[in-house]
């Protein structure tokens, strides 16, 4: 009976296709359409969404729910300031800044959602298709420059609209309770309004995600993005205030703990899991403290240490070797830290390791000093290759004199650090880059700079103009800081920079 039963089902789905297979049919059909679309729509949802009895169901018989919008606490008064300051530079021209959208990783899948940084600096949490309008005030009804903001955001779908359990990015059944207009409204201190009211002068000045949702993509469509307010944007940026800095300092102290959990863990990575176990590690510290990994975590161990970006980590990790971690935490204000460190798996520096560590240290330490109010920028660079151009000549590294190598058309030393040895910090790990050279690379240090100093030494497996004994060796040294009025302060100072300090450090770990 049963063999009867499946012959003759199996036969009337070759000849004829059932209630259930037409949906499925529908399903491939609307999902493929979903692909070319980039849409948001899950394949699963044609089973159900064409039954009037579900749908009409689905209405009724919902509760109450918590839809509160968390925020960091200040976020609202320092964004109001910031939104004042970028007034003051646009007097009379309309603003415009979007906050983007996740981008498709495959299919219906898309990578989690971060916002434009110039949107966070402006509002304080990141909104998805979210988009800031500052309109100039009329004359008359306030002070010249002034603005009055509105925040565009695409409401939730809650239950009674039909979109509650068939939209699967702003159905609430979808993605779980959402706050609203008047949530985001009492929770950043904007006026808030749906993104189907949004219009945009076509003198509009445009900043913030070249990606938009199709509901504010209408009013932005064929609008170019404005250079000048995306470079004033990243140029105020560049002076952080008290509330950016005490994010600052708590992404700092968070990221530190994280180096003391991957610490914990180098004996399980040197068994198994390898660099990816502490790569691991760090993220679901950040994720679990912060709001993610501010970058994407660097672990490289022994020959992968001197690859700048080696964020593969699919490497062993070896007892013999040397560890370079470069790491940062981004807070759920958006603000991240950016540390480097370079530890023996082992817990003591061999003697070549600890004969590279040293010039980095020698090194750091003179750019560090040389990172003053009012000095230019260029001037702690300078002070690191200094140090390392001397060091690498003491080896017998360089084919030219110290003087030769650190000339214009010399640069030699520069074939072990490619790389600058610093940048801005704050929204972003490396911040403020569409900033004018004259502002920044060509500019002078100012009191509320956040910055890192980061020289390095990376000694390629494969670079035969190394000493054998040093191929394979790659060391960095990162702190992050803050510029005060007399001097700098290192808020990533609980973390030893110098090769006895890590040594204790990562002995009390174990003991912790």
């Amino acid at each position: 009976m049963t063999h009867a039963h499946t012959a003759n089902h199996g036969s009337d789905h070759g000849h004829e296709l059932t209630g259930l297979a037409k949906q499925i049919r529908v399903l491939d059909w609307e999902s493929g359409m979903a692909k070319s679309r980039a849409t948001r729509r899950d394949p699963r949802m044609p089973l159900l969404s064409a039954s009037p009895g579900f749908n009409e169901y689905m209405k009724h018989g919902w509760g109450d729910a918590s839809r509160e919008l968390r925020v960091e606490a200040g976020a609202a008064a320092a964004t109001a300031a910031h939104r004042a300051r970028l007034s003051a530079e646009f007097a009379g021209e309309t603003l415009v800044i979007a906050a983007g959208r996740s981008q498709l990783r495959v299919n219906d899948n898309f990578f989690e959602f971060r916002a434009d940084s110039d949107f966070l600096w402006l509002v304080g949490h990141g909104i998805e298709d979210a988009v800031l309008v500052m309109r100039p005030v009329a004359a008359g009804q306030g002070s010249d420059g002034a603005h009055d903001s509105t925040l565009y955001v695409t409401p939730p779908a809650r239950p009674g609209d039909p979109a509650f359990h068939a939209d699967a990015n702003h159905g609430e059944l979808w993605v779980g309770p959402l706050a609203g207009t008047a949530e985001v409204e009492a929770a950043l201190g904007v006026r808030t309004r749906v993104i189907g009211e949004l219009q945009i002068a076509d003198d509009a000045l445009i900043a913030g995600a070249a990606v938009v949702a199709k509901g504010s993509g209408a009013a932005l469509d064929g609008k170019p993005r404005a250079p000048k307010l995306a470079r004033v944007l990243s140029e105020l940026r560049q002076i952080k205030d008290a509330w950016e800095i005490e994010q600052l300092r708590s992404a700092n102290l968070a990221t530190i703990d994280g180096f003391a959990q991957v610490r914990r863990e180098i004996p399980r990575a040197i068994e198994t899991g390898g660099e990816r176990w502490l790569q691991g590690t760090f993220d679901r510290h950040a994720r679990t403290v912060g709001q993610a990994p501010g970058y994407a975590t660097i672990v490289g161990s022994g020959a992968h240490a001197p690859i700048l970006h080696w964020v593969r980590a699919d490497g062993e990790v070896h007892p013999e070797e040397l560890l370079l971690l470069d790491m940062g935490i981004e807070m759920r204000s958006g603000y991240t830290a950016d540390v480097t460190r370079t530890i023996p798996a082992s817990g003591t520096f061999s003697p070549a390791q600890r004969q590279v560590h040293d010039l980095v240290e020698k090194s750091h330490r003179a750019g560090l000093a040389a990172v003053q109010p009012g000095r230019l920028w260029a001037d702690f660079h300078a002070a690191c290759m200094e140090v390392l151009a001397e060091g690498l000549h003491d080896w017998g590294m360089l084919p030219v004199s110290v003087d030769e190598a650190l000339s214009e058309g010399g640069q030699h030393h520069r074939r072990y650090i490619v790389c600058g040895v610093g940048h801005h910090l704050g929204l972003d790990v490396h911040d403020c880059d569409s900033s004018r050279y004259e502002t920044y690379l060509g500019g002078t240090v100012q009191t509320g700079m956040a910055l890192t100093v980061e020289p390095g030494l990376y000694f390629h497996a494969w670079d035969e103009t190394v000493p054998p004994e040093l191929r394979g060796i790659g060391v960095r040294i990162e702190d992050d800081l803050v510029v005060t009025e007399t001097g700098i302060e290192v808020i990533s100072d609980a973390l030893p920079i110098d090769a006895e300090g890590l040594e204790r450090w990562m002995a009390e770990q174990m003991r912790a």
